[in-house]
């Protein structure tokens, strides 16, 4: 695989988990469990559609092919999407979603920091920005994973069982492939494994203070990354993509 190919394919791997997760995300918009936590979740979501903004808008440019953002993200269907399959999950309940995020935290934060120091300028560029709001995303969803898993016995066997659920589905941000040794031996991007320590760390110093038990396995499933995705993937698209493919090419 050539640089530029596997830059497209990372560009689109960054770009496609965060439009799926703030997708996911937004599902909360007027059902949050009080009205702050309504605010907070409809920001985060708000965030990282800016940074799919950019990540999606760069992977345009890099292919070449005058696609945009938008077509990037309206215009394709599931076996085109290389979101990280944990993005992709229900909801749940507010518990379930916070776990989810703060597990896709511990990653993204350390994985943006290095990428701020990419040998490509532009992602490092993107990466500088998105690193800002990633490390307050990551503090606030560590304060919620410790509140609820540390709080009454109905709120932590709900954090427990949320763990449970996604643990199975962590690990696929650590699966390298041909695109990640390019980007790796490159300079562009870090190696997936290289990853690994920060977010350990991270997953066990929080998970002591919320009392919860890291499941002791590290059975990963994968194909997010290449394309191969869980039947929920077609359901969010049929409803983030809805007005586009009923009305091809409309603007306003």
């Amino acid at each position: 695989m050539d640089r530029d190919a596997a830059l497209f394919e990372f560009l689109l791997r960054q770009g496609d988990t965060t439009l799926i997760l703030a997708q996911r995300i937004g599902e909360w918009c007027g059902h949050a469990p009080v009205l702050e936590e309504d605010i907070a979740l409809a920001n985060t979501a708000l965030d990282l559609i800016g940074q799919t903004q950019l990540w999606l808008g760069l992977a345009g440019e890099v292919e070449g092919k005058g696609r945009s953002a938008d077509d990037l993200a309206y215009l394709r269907d599931a076996w085109d999407f290389r979101n990280l399959l944990m993005a992709e999950r229900p909801n749940r309940d507010f518990g379930h979603t916070m776990m989810r995020q703060f597990l896709y935290d511990a990653w993204a934060h350390p994985m943006l920091t290095r990428l701020a120091a990419s040998s490509e300028p532009r992602v490092a560029e993107i990466a500088a920005k998105a690193v800002k709001e990633t490390a307050y995303h990551l503090e606030r969803s560590a304060d919620i994973v410790v509140g609820l898993g540390d709080g009454t016995d109905e709120s932590h066997a709900r954090m427990q069982d949320a763990l449970d659920r996604l643990w199975p589905y962590a690990g696929e941000v650590f699966v390298a492939d041909d695109a990640d040794e390019v980007l790796a031996q490159a300079g562009i991007a870090p190696h997936p494994e290289e990853l690994r320590a920060p977010w350990t760390e991270t997953i066990r110093r929080v998970m002591a203070e919320a009392t919860l038990t890291i499941p002791d396995s590290d059975f990963a499933h994968t194909g997010g990354r290449t394309g191969r995705h869980t039947e929920d993937l077609g359901h969010i698209l049929s409803t983030m993509q809805w007005l586009q493919r009923a009305y091809p090419g409309a603007t306003w």
